[in-house]
């Protein structure tokens, strides 16, 4: 890693193969690689608002894996601490072009891939104490128990060494044994965070809480110290451990193209504001605008600015 990374994340990123026109998956033929992973997302986009990025993953010995290694280094992340795994493949996913703004769908190949191995040896304090702050998914926390496992020793050693922890839930609830696990266990992460992201559903999910404000109450009586909720079409609402609290409203989209990648998109203008200075309201308006610009083009991570193109 290099002496200084503005964020560091883990997380698992698959190849991604995406239909050339609306059908069922089953009916189209031809199909556009790309890259795909939630954490993945969120690093790219901070990279190209040019923040030092260092991203923790397993890929595989395939060409598939060489194609993520190509990415990470077209795209100026760094890749020291990602392990080629020779014993497992790297994951792919097939995805439908839609042209209604609806969800595409998704078809995952990622079981026992080799992200699916990250553990507790893929912690290199050294790599991890290099970045100011960290940035967690609940996907990849969803990966397996020693995934987990990795995760949940990033944050302890993050927070004792004062650096400051983003989490957005990602909810993936196929990839959990049961609901109460994965609120359990992503909660557990979350009470580490200064900064939790969870859209309205997730919340309810996660807290049992109703009400935007119920579900920042149940953060920040735990220690959290601002909670930001995706509101979809509204924008988002905020409040923190001090009391302050809005709502921001929403950049409005004429043509929605592709919806994955919103909350990654939102969650990239909010850490880079934060870790540029900028208040928090400041923060969810670029998150905001970066989210809306996501899904005005197909794929998940190529709406994704760079500083000159956000225009701030």
């Amino acid at each position: 890693m290099p002496h200084a990374l503005d964020v560091i994340t883990i997380g698992e990123a698959m190849a991604m193969f995406v239909a050339t026109r609306p059908g069922e998956l089953s009916d189209v033929d031809r199909f556009i690689k790309r890259v795909a992973g939630a954490e993945l997302n969120v690093a790219t986009g901070l990279a190209r608002l040019g923040l030092n990025v260092g991203w923790v993953s397993r890929v595989g010995t395939d060409s598939f894996g060489q194609f993520v290694l190509d990415s990470l280094k077209k795209e100026g992340i760094d890749a020291s601490g990602v392990t080629l795994d020779g014993r497992y493949a790297t994951g792919f996913q097939l995805k439908s072009k839609v042209d209604d703004g609806t969800d595409p769908i998704v078809e995952y190949f990622r079981k026992g891939s080799a992200a699916s191995h990250l553990s507790e040896e893929d912690f290199k304090p050294d790599g991890f104490m290099a970045a100011r702050h960290l940035h967690l998914s609940g996907v990849a926390a969803a990966l397996s128990a020693s995934s987990y496992a990795l995760l949940d020793r990033a944050a302890g050693a993050m927070k004792a060494a004062g650096k400051t922890i983003s989490f957005d839930p990602n909810l993936r609830p196929v990839l959990w044994k049961s609901e109460a696990e994965m609120v359990e266990k992503l909660n557990h992460l979350a009470f580490q965070a200064d900064w939790v992201l969870p859209g309205v559903k997730e919340g309810i999910v996660l807290t049992g809480e109703n009400t935007p404000e119920g579900i920042a109450d149940f953060y920040l009586n735990r220690g959290v110290k601002a909670v930001i909720l995706k509101t979809g079409a509204d924008g988002a609402w905020y409040k923190t451990a001090t009391g302050e609290q809005g709502a921001i409203a929403a950049v409005k989209v004429e043509n929605v193209v592709d919806t994955v990648g919103a909350g990654d998109g939102f969650a990239v203008g909010v850490i880079s504001a934060l870790l540029e200075g900028k208040t928090l309201a400041q923060a969810i308006s670029r998150g905001n605008t970066i989210g809306a610009l996501a899904i005005q083009v197909q794929g998940d991570s190529e709406g994704l600015p760079t500083r000159k193109q956000l225009g701030e």
